[in-house]
C-alpha cells in the first residue's frame, strides 16, 4: 500500500520517487500521517494558488505552524487582509533602495569567500553561505552586527519539526519566542533611532493614513528574519549542491557568470528548498475522483509540481538553459515571495564571489544530513572538495 509521510527522514532525503507516484497514480491523495490531502501535479497546485478563496492560508501555511502566526502574517492571510499587509510591506521595500545594496552585498560575499582560498575541503554552509546570508540580512533589515550566530541558530530551529511527533517541539517554540523578543528589541531601538533599513521602514510605512500596527510590525520582522536566514540559506545551499553534482553546469557558470541567472531559476525548479506548504479548504472540492471536504487541510507540493513532466519536458534533467517560466520555487499568485529580487541578487552575487575563489568543486559526502522540516528541504551540512 502506498504511503506518503512528509515528515519522514526518507522523504527529506529524496522525495522525488514518491512525488512521481503521487502525480501518476494518486494526484489527489489523503496522507494519514500528515492528516491532509496532497496535491502534486503542476496544474492542480497552480489552480489552488489561484483560488485563494477556496484554498485559504488563514489557518497557517507551514506544514507545522508556529503559534500566533496564522492569520497575522503575509503568508498566513487571504485578501483583502493580505492585500493591505502586502501593500504596506511593499511600501517599506520601495523606500529601502535595494539597488544601493549591490556594492555592500558584493563586499560581504567577497569577505565570506576569502578565507576559502587555498582550503581543499570545507562545509559550504558553515564556512560560506551562512556567513554571507546573515550578514546580508543584517544589512537589509537593520539587525545589529555581532548577533549573526544566535540569529541563525534560532531561525533554523523555527522552521524545523519533530519527525516523530509531527509537530513543533519545545525547542522550536522556544526559538520562535526568542526571535520575537529579539525582534521586539530591535524594533524599539529603530523607533528611537531610525535608519535606512527595512525594520525602520516597516515601522513608518503608511498608505492613506493606514499603518502596520505594533503586532504586525513584530510578526513581519520575525517572519522576514526566519525567511532571510533559512529560506535564502536553503536556496543557496541547494543551488551549490546542484552545481557540485553537475560539473558541466558548474564549469559553464564559472566561465560565464551571466549564466548564473538562468541556473538559479533552474535550481529553483529542479531542487527548490520550498517543498510543501499547506492550505485550508473553505468548501468541498471534487478532484481526480476524490472529495476533499471543507475544513480539510491540503498540502501543495511545490517540489513535485516543479518536476511534473506535464509542465516541463525531461523534468528530472538539470538544464541551466531551460526556460523555467512559471516555476514555483518562490510560490505563486498572491503568495509569490516578496523578497524574490533580493534573493536572486544575493545568490548570484554570492556564487560569483565563491567561484572566483573556488572555481572547481565536488560533493564530498554521498549521503547528506537533511534538515528535519516538513515544509523546507535543505542540507544541514554540505561538505565540498576542490577538484
Amino acid at each position: 500500500m502506498f504511503r506518503f509521510d512528509p515528515f519522514s527522514p526518507e522523504v527529506d532525503a529524496d522525495p522525488f520517487p514518491a512525488y512521481r507516484r503521487l502525480r501518476d497514480e494518486f494526484p489527489c491523495f489523503w496522507s494519514d500521517e500528515a492528516e491532509m490531502w496532497v496535491l502534486s501535479r503542476y496544474a492542480d497546485v497552480v489552480a489552488a494558488l489561484d483560488d485563494w478563496e477556496t484554498y485559504s492560508s488563514a489557518q497557517g501555511n507551514m506544514m507545522t505552524e508556529l503559534p500566533g502566526r496564522a492569520g497575522s502574517t503575509l503568508g498566513t492571510t487571504d485578501p483583502p487582509h493580505h492585500d493591505r499587509l502586502r501593500g504596506l510591506i511593499q511600501h517599506a521595500f520601495v523606500r529601502r533602495n535595494l539597488d544601493s545594496l549591490s556594492d555592500p552585498m558584493r563586499e560581504i560575499a567577497e569577505a565570506a569567500a576569502a578565507p576559502l582560498a587555498g582550503v581543499d575541503r570545507f562545509d559550504f554552509i558553515e564556512d560560506f553561505s551562512s556567513r554571507f546570508t546573515v550578514r546580508v540580512l543584517c544589512a537589509v533589515l537593520g539587525l545589529p552586527l555581532g548577533d549573526e550566530e544566535v540569529v541563525r541558530r534560532n531561525a533554523v530551529l523555527m522552521v524545523q519539526s519533530d519527525p516523530v511527533t509531527r509537530a513543533k517541539g519545545p525547542e522550536h517554540i522556544a526559538a520562535y519566542e526568542w526571535m520575537r523578543d529579539y525582534a521586539a528589541g530591535v524594533i524599539e531601538e529603530r523607533r528611537a533611532h531610525p535608519q535606512d533599513d527595512l525594520i525602520t521602514h516597516f515601522s513608518q510605512a503608511e498608505i492613506d493614513g493606514d499603518r502596520l500596527d505594533e503586532r504586525e510590525v513584530l510578526l513581519t520582522t520575525t517572519t522576514l528574519i526566519m525567511a532571510g536566514v533559512e529560506s535564502l540559506g536553503g536556496f543557496m545551499s541547494m543551488f551549490a549542491l546542484n552545481l557540485a553534482d553537475f560539473h558541466d553546469a558548474r564549469r559553464r557558470c564559472v566561465e560565464n557568470p551571466e549564466l548564473l541567472r538562468n541556473a538559479i531559476e533552474e535550481s529553483l525548479r529542479y531542487n527548490t528548498s520550498a517543498q510543501r506548504f499547506k492550505r485550508y479548504l473553505t468548501r468541498d472540492v471534487e478532484l481526480h475522483g476524490q472529495t476533499m471536504r471543507a475544513g480539510d487541510f491540503v498540502c501543495l507540493a511545490y517540489g513535485s509540481a516543479n518536476r511534473d513532466e506535464r509542465q516541463y519536458p525531461d523534468p528530472d534533467v538539470y538544464d541551466i538553459t531551460r526556460r523555467t517560466k512559471g516555476h514555483l520555487g518562490f510560490g505563486g499568485n498572491v503568495h509569490l515571495c516578496l523578497g524574490t529580487t533580493i534573493a536572486r541578487m544575493a545568490v548570484k552575487t554570492a556564487m560569483k564571489a565563491f567561484h572566483d575563489v573556488v572555481p572547481e568543486y565536488t560533493r564530498t559526502d554521498a549521503v547528506l544530513p537533511w534538515m528535519p522540516s516538513s515544509t523546507f528541504r535543505s542540507p544541514m551540512r554540505l561538505e565540498l572538495t576542490r577538484c
